[in-house]
């Protein structure tokens, strides 16, 4: 997306939300921008994560502009969301994480990125969700595969366990990296989730609460690209959840309807450098 129509973007939900303090705001258009992130790579279908790989993914982060700051290792930050498959094949609430240094293979002169990650096993979320996950070093990280006719058993690398992609000029890649740190940005939480100290434990839960609309809207991109289904729309006028309430209240209805026969991969995957079967 060129930077004029993202700034139009954000200066759009900024003024659809004169109800919410700027810093919930803020965090309200990161969530605008990684939707929007989400729903381009899969209108590319010879230019996207594959659907077997995302079938099988434990969870999923998008890091709308990740920028470099400066030369050499260390010289990357990003803000973006992450959300995780629960055991029951539905998608958790978006925790928001940052991620900082490591080295980035993107091309020469780019200076900024998309960059998507998919997690294979439940062992690396669980290192972010405890406090900081650094790739290569706490997770094996490779570069992801590309394309809807991308054959698993033709890549020997495929037994990451995080898989990262990059969109810079108009184009989706399979992305290096190394040494990146990704912690849970709790300021951005406890802002957006309107509850001081909230921990992502909290916002993952099942139990959670139903999400502000732009966290459902995410959400259900997030599904239907897991589905092939097209996103459902999302009531826009629902009111955001009171953070003064008993804390009992439904699960969020975090994806699209199951689709009949899909086999997907909520639990640990014994063989993830082979296909899935269709």
């Amino acid at each position: 997306m060129k930077l004029s129509t993202r700034s139009a973007l954000l200066a759009c939900v900024l003024a659809l939300t004169p109800g919410l303090l700027l810093a919930q705001a803020r965090e309200d258009s990161r969530l605008v921008l990684a939707t929007q992130v989400v729903e381009d790579i899969m209108r590319m279908p010879d230019q996207n994560v594959p659907a077997w790989l995302l079938q099988r993914a434990h969870g999923v982060a998008v890091l709308p502009d990740v920028l470099k700051i400066g030369l050499g290792v260390g010289g990357r930050r990003g803000k973006g969301v992450l959300v995780t498959r629960r055991e029951d094949g539905s998608w958790s609430n978006p925790v928001f994480v940052t991620v900082t240094g490591g080295s980035f293979g993107w091309q020469a002169g780019v200076q900024q990125a998309d960059v998507v990650l998919v997690f294979t096993t439940a062992a690396g979320i669980e290192g972010i969700t405890d406090g900081k996950l650094t790739l290569g070093a706490d997770a094996s990280v490779a570069a992801g595969p590309v394309g809807r006719s991308t054959s698993a058993a033709t890549d020997a690398n495929l037994s990451a366990e995080v898989f990262s992609y990059s969109r810079t000029r108009g184009l989706f890649a399979g992305l290096a990296v190394d040494a990146a740190a990704i912690t849970i940005d709790r300021k951005a939480n406890a802002a957006f989730y309107a509850k001081r100290d909230v921990t992502a434990g909290e916002i993952l839960a099942p139990t959670a609460p139903v999400p502000p609309p732009t966290a459902r809207r995410f959400i259900t991109v997030i599904a239907s690209s897991t589905t092939g289904r097209s996103a459902a729309p999302v009531d826009s006028t629902a009111a955001p959840v009171d953070s003064t309430a008993p804390q009992q209240q439904p699960a969020a209805p975090a994806t699209a309807p199951a689709v009949e026969g899909l086999r997907t991969y909520p639990m640990e995957d014994p063989n993830p450098g082979q296909e899935p079967p269709g």
